[in-house]
């Protein structure tokens, strides 16, 4: 419940305003106050009055109104609540965020505020996947903003994607989490992620495709929900989230060492993109080119993280999920693999070239269990993070 706590709720202009309403409503019912703040372009979508009439204060929204400045100034405004949420975040107040700007009244409120801040973006997926707006959202992560969303769907014009708003229930379950409410508060939870980088000599080495991504949105969605998380990444393209413990390896065995010493742990993802084997024997010294004579390579098989960590007699976590990433005969593949190692779940995708998920934004996973194979629709690596976090929440609550 949020009994007691204070939010200062800046209504972005988006269609997406209208969920507003609904969350001012569940964020009273917890015994949330809610002070709200309507910028020019979200009065273009919901009216004072009715935010007034269901927060039940009056509704903040112009810089240089010296009435308001009276009675409590801008920066007073910022700092009083226990935390600032602005939902729906259109791309421009992301930018605005990301970029320092203090225009009106709702920018001004979040440069001056030095309280947590929580955003539920909502735009038009082009929008959304745009680069600017993909680099505003990697810097906000990196100033420890809290973002839930979006998710994808059918949007008001007409195209489908990420972008959605996140329901009203979504954000008050990412409010509570943020004042450190979460359900999965005190539980330790251990992720790896990205690909892991293999020596053949100081200058080369063998690598997959593996962007993080994947990882990073778990590790991201679990954090959200108020799990103590250590974040075991191999170089990966997406930077680790904010609000993890983060070690990074390079290797496949400096991850095993890095994953045992992380234990005990409630929960452990194996997310990353662990090569299966590493060169015997790299060479202390950078390899030369011999003309018409190629160099011989001998491998070794790397440790198996997954199976190492699933058959421990002790310190094994409640629950471990791993990764089957294949590309073709997905599910027998994945399901054979869930037994093989020792896992409680596996979650196995289709990582052919023409699917895109290798390094791309979307997956399409399938969750397989001792109970059988459940499919999830293709959809944002954040969203499927999302879900995963509430079913590892329903597991270990």
């Amino acid at each position: 419940m949020l009994a007691g706590k204070r939010i200062l709720l800046i209504i972005g202009g988006g269609i997406a305003a209208y969920k507003s309403l609904d969350l001012i409503r569940r964020l009273r019912e917890r015994g949330a106050a809610v002070t709200p703040v309507l910028t020019r372009a979200g009065s273009e979508f919901v009216t004072s009055l009715s935010v007034s009439a269901l927060t039940g204060e009056k509704v903040y929204s112009d810089l240089f109104d010296l009435t308001d400045e009276a009675e409590m100034g801008h920066i007073q405004l910022s700092r009083v609540a226990d935390l600032v949420v602005v939902a729906p975040a259109t791309a421009d107040l992301m930018a605005k965020m990301a970029h320092g700007h203090a225009n009106d009244l709702a920018s001004t409120l979040l440069m001056a505020t030095d309280t947590p801040v929580l955003i539920a973006p909502a735009m038009n997926v082009r929008m959304w996947d745009h680069p600017a707006t993909q680099r505003n959202l990697a810097q906000l992560l990196a100033d420890g903003i809290r973002v839930q969303g979006p998710n994808s769907g059918d949007m008001a014009c007409g195209e489908y994607g990420p972008g959605r708003m996140s329901e009203p229930l979504e954000i008050v379950a990412a409010v509570e989490t943020a004042l450190g409410q979460g359900p999965l508060t005190g539980k330790r939870i251990l992720v790896t992620s990205g690909p892991t980088h293999e020596p053949i000599d100081p200058v080369r080495y063998i690598a997959n495709r593996s962007s993080g991504a994947q990882g990073t949105a778990i590790a991201r969605a679990l954090a959200a929900l108020g799990a103590d998380v250590i974040f075991v990444t191999g170089p990966a393209d997406a930077a680790p989230p904010a609000g993890v413990r983060v070690v990074r390896i390079e290797t496949a065995q400096q991850m095993l060492q890095a994953v045992e010493e992380a234990l005990p742990a409630d929960a452990a993802i194996f997310a990353a993109a662990v090569a299966d084997w590493r060169v015997a024997s790299a060479s202390l010294s950078k390899i030369k080119k011999d003309a018409g004579r190629l160099p011989v390579l001998e491998f070794a098989e790397n440790p198996d993280i997954l199976a190492t960590i699933s058959q421990r007699k002790t310190d094994r976590p409640t629950l471990v999920v791993g990764f089957a990433a294949e590309t073709d005969d997905v599910i027998t593949h994945a399901t054979a693999k869930r037994v093989r190692k020792g896992c409680d779940w596996i979650l196995a995708n289709d990582v052919s070239p023409a699917t895109g998920i290798m390094g791309g934004t979307e997956n399409a996973v399938h969750l397989i269990t001792a109970d059988g194979v459940e499919e999830w629709p293709r959809m944002s690596k954040q969203s499927v993070a999302d879900k995963l976090a509430a079913r590892i929440a329903a597991v270990l609550c």
